[in-house]
């Protein structure tokens, strides 16, 4: 999570985090209740020695994402011995490329729309396709910010604008994910997104810099990045992208403003192909009994993350949905 600046004194205490943590406890409930916990034959081996990947440098997202796991699971004795091992480059493909030619049951790699956005945009010979999906763990939520002296105080002055002039009102973002959600808001709003202006900043502190100094009139950006500058009164916020409003929260989604843009930065976990079907079932009791402990409920809190619950069938079913609707967006960006 990028912080850019000094924040207000008790910031990081304030109630913007109850948004994502409010109903803790019923959290806790649904996750328990959600995966199939259950003992498999074998299990003693994967859970005397893991290896949790992180596709990406130190201090990133998969890197935070992954770090938190291993604190919960060693704190709670999940696992006995357990190791984060960072392999980045291209997008997160170098490591998935890595998983795919494992065979040992006991490594899992986080992954997610990053995986998949760049597999897509550069063709890669690793995909997604070629590992086990685990359980999907949570959510992150792109909002839409302007700085605070913006022309545009609600989303439709900015779409209004925005479609006055496609190329002027130029745009911002992290990472290749919040190009994806401007691509999808562009196309919502019957914009062309290939006559829109995107430029592209290395994580969040960089695209909140571009808001502050004029690059950019409006950004695509990460709940956790963007926020503590909107609490601070440097930024705007005109909506989130997400199905629903978070809890205690009075940010606006785009569906609720007429916008059908709902893509999330969700993560996931993955384990090498090939592995049998008690090896999975250890492994999804492994990511459940971790996302059920006060540290990854505290986790959650502290990253804005929003427990997002999904595996077997079901699981499978969404990556490939995720796969069809990020390839089409693709080839709308041209």
């Amino acid at each position: 999570m990028a912080e850019v600046g000094a924040e207000p004194a008790g910031s990081a205490q304030s109630k913007t985090k109850q948004f994502v943590v409010g109903t803790a406890a019923v959290v806790i409930t649904a996750i328990a209740a959600f995966f199939s916990i259950q003992s498999a034959s074998g299990g003693e081996d994967i859970r005397s020695n893991m290896t949790l990947i992180a596709p990406a440098a130190a201090g990133g997202g998969w890197d935070t994402f992954q770090r938190e796991q291993q604190q919960s699971m060693r704190v709670n004795k999940i696992v006995n011995n357990i190791q984060v091992v960072n392999i980045p480059g291209a997008g997160g493909t170098i490591a998935l490329g890595k998983l795919s030619t494992m065979t040992a049951p006991n490594t899992l790699m986080v992954g997610g729309t990053g995986h998949i956005a760049a597999q897509i945009q550069f063709d890669t010979p690793a995909k997604i396709q070629d590992v086990t999906p685990i359980a999907r763990v949570v959510e992150e939520f792109d909002i839409i910010t302007v700085p605070a002296d913006s022309p545009y105080n609600t989303l439709e002055e900015l779409i209004e604008g925005w479609k006055a002039d496609p190329a002027g009102v130029s745009w911002t973002g992290g990472g290749s994910f919040d190009q994806l959600v401007m691509t999808e808001i562009a196309l919502s709003a019957g914009i062309d997104p290939k006559q829109t202006t995107f430029i592209p900043s290395d994580g969040g502190g960089e695209a909140i810099q571009a808001l502050l100094n004029g690059t950019a009139k409006a950004s695509t950006g990460g709940f956790a990045d963007m926020y503590p500058q909107v609490e601070a009164g440097r930024l705007k916020v005109l909506g989130i992208a997400a199905e629903e409003r978070l809890p205690g929260s009075d940010i606006p989604t785009l569906v609720e403003q007429g916008y059908d843009v709902t893509l999330t930065n969700w993560r996931a976990m993955f384990a090498p192909p090939g592995l049998s079907d008690e090896q999975i079932a250890e492994l999804r009791a492994i990511v459940a009994e971790s996302v059920e402990t006060a540290e990854w409920q505290s986790a959650v809190e502290r990253n804005y993350w929003m427990s997002a619950p999904l595996e077997g069938e079901e699981l499978d079913q969404f990556v490939e949905d995720e796969i069809d609707r990020i390839d089409q967006l693709f080839k709308e960006m041209g």
